[in-house]
Parts: structure tokens; sequence; C-alpha cells
């Protein structure tokens, strides 16, 4: 009888102790710290100077200390989302649906609005007085993209050339990466590269910034419709904390604030709203599991 008590006693024992885990993990991480990683679509230092008035209101809102990344690239935002070296980020459309095949469990959860919309447009243009007047001038020259994980000026615009215009860059245009928007707008801008791509609103702030001269550079054309940038965050938080890093996106009016994402507001979002762009790999024959 004592035996049987014994191994009774043993068995809940090592049950509990299996269960412990577990219930940890329901229960989900809460850091005292959290990294927050912005789009490295611009330099990095102003980036993380003009992004100040987010760390200091996510610190009130959330009661944690917030440290402000930007990583290399979109390639390197990507693994620092699949290794948990971030937990909050601001991806690009395309660049989420890359991190998603390669972390599953990564939620978005708020997308930027713009002009009352959730959707944004990619912008071909070309250097004023240059060569290339209309997308057909594009054969043959150079075109300048971002990054090769950008949506905008990458993935949108060179789908865009294809169904339009017919032009596919293994073929029919020397496809040139120059890594961020600002850089391509430049580029096309001196006159570097006849042509480029990417995005509207970025190029349209450029602009107002006065870093870009409206004067020399032309728009060719616009893409379709692609749906916002998202917030994304792990999905292994606690949930109250989720709820809570939700609520801080969701109810952000300051315009101070809303600056370092170009939006004028954050409304819901979840991974069904970005299969277009899981569409636009199928136009491109991209394999999503085999790109960086």
């Amino acid at each position: 009888m004592s035996t049987r008590r014994h191994a009774a006693a043993a068995l809940a024992l090592s049950a509990l102790a299996f269960a412990l885990p577990l219930t940890a993990q329901a229960q989900g991480r809460d850091p005292a710290r959290l990294r927050v990683a912005l789009l490295p679509d611009e330099n990095a230092s102003s980036l993380i100077q003009n992004a100040q008035p987010l760390k200091r209101y996510l610190e009130q809102a959330l009661k944690k200390d917030i440290e402000l990344v930007v990583t290399t690239d979109y390639s390197s935002m990507i693994e620092a989302m699949r290794f948990g070296r971030i937990e909050v980020a601001y991806f690009g459309p395309f660049s989420y649906v890359l991190a998603k095949s390669k972390a599953p469990a990564i939620e978005p959860f708020a997308v930027g609005v713009e002009r009352g919309s959730p959707t944004y447009q990619s912008v071909l243009i070309g250097t004023a007085g240059g060569p290339v007047k209309t997308l057909d001038d594009i054969r043959g020259k150079a075109f300048g993209f971002g990054d090769q994980a950008s949506t905008s000026s990458h993935l949108a615009p060179r789908a865009h050339l294809l169904k339009k215009a017919k032009l596919d860059g293994e073929r029919d245009y020397r496809v040139v990466h120059l890594g961020t928007h600002d850089a391509v707008a430049r580029a096309v801008q001196a006159g570097q590269v006849p042509a480029g791509a990417l995005s509207k609103p970025i190029l349209d702030s450029l602009i107002k910034r006065g870093t870009i001269d409206a004067s020399r550079v032309v728009e060719l054309d616009l893409s379709a419709p692609i749906p916002n940038y998202p917030i994304v965050m792990q999905g292994n938080l606690a949930p109250a904390l989720k709820q809570s890093i939700r609520d801080a996106f969701l109810t952000m009016k300051d315009k101070d604030v809303l600056k370092a994402f170009r939006v004028e507001a954050f409304a819901p979002t979840n991974d069904e709203a970005y299969d277009v762009l899981r569409d636009t790999a199928t136009v491109l024959k991209l394999d999503l599991g085999s790109m960086k």
C-alpha cells in the first residue's frame, strides 16, 4: 500500500514538473524591455531620431523600457523577428509576408492609415529631361529598385512592369538595387539611373522635406493599391501584454508619434489582408521559402 502511495506521489510530481513549463509557456513572455524595430528604408540615425516621440509614448503606455532598433536591411529584420531578437516590428508588406513564411507564429495587428485608406501605391519615376518618358522607354535601360524584399520599391513595381508593359527584369531591362527608397529617388534625380520606383508616400515626404526636387523627377505611373505597412508582434508574448501593445497602436493619436510611421492613424489588420502580396510573388514566380 505504501509502495502504491509512493508511486502515485512520484507520478503526480512528475506530471507537475512536466506541466510547469507548459503553464509558463501558456502565460507567455512579459519582458521588462521591448525591442521595437523600425523599417530600414531610410538613414538609421535619422529614423531613430525622428522616432523619439514614439519611444516616449510607448514607454508611458506600456510601462516598459523601449529600445528602438533599425536593422541593416529587410533580410536582417526578418531574421531578427524569426529568432526573437525583437518583440515588435514595423514591416514592409512583402517583408512581412517573408517573415511570416519563416516565423509562422508572428502576428500582424495594426496597419497604417494614410489619406483615410489602409493602402498605398508605388510610384515609378524618371529623370526630368532624361531618356525615360514612358514605361516602354525603360526597355534596354537600367531601372533602380530599393531592397530586394521591399514591396513598393521592388516587388510591386516589378510586377507592374511585367503585367502592364510586358517588361521582364530578367531580360528587358537592367535591375539595379540601391537599398533604400531615398537612395532610389536621389539616383533618379541625379540621372545615375534613368528611372526607378519607390513608395509614393515616401517620395511625397522627401519632396516636402526638400531632399528631392520635384522639378527634377517625373512620374511615369502608379502601381495598383498595396496593403499598407503592418505592425507585427511576437506570438509568444503574454496575452495581457499583447493586448496592451495592440491598444497602444490602435489608440495612437499624437501627430508627432504617428509621424515616425508617416501615417495618420492605425487600424486593425490580420494575415489575410496580405494575401495579395502572395499573389504578387506568384506573378513574379518567387519562391518565398528560398528568399532571404
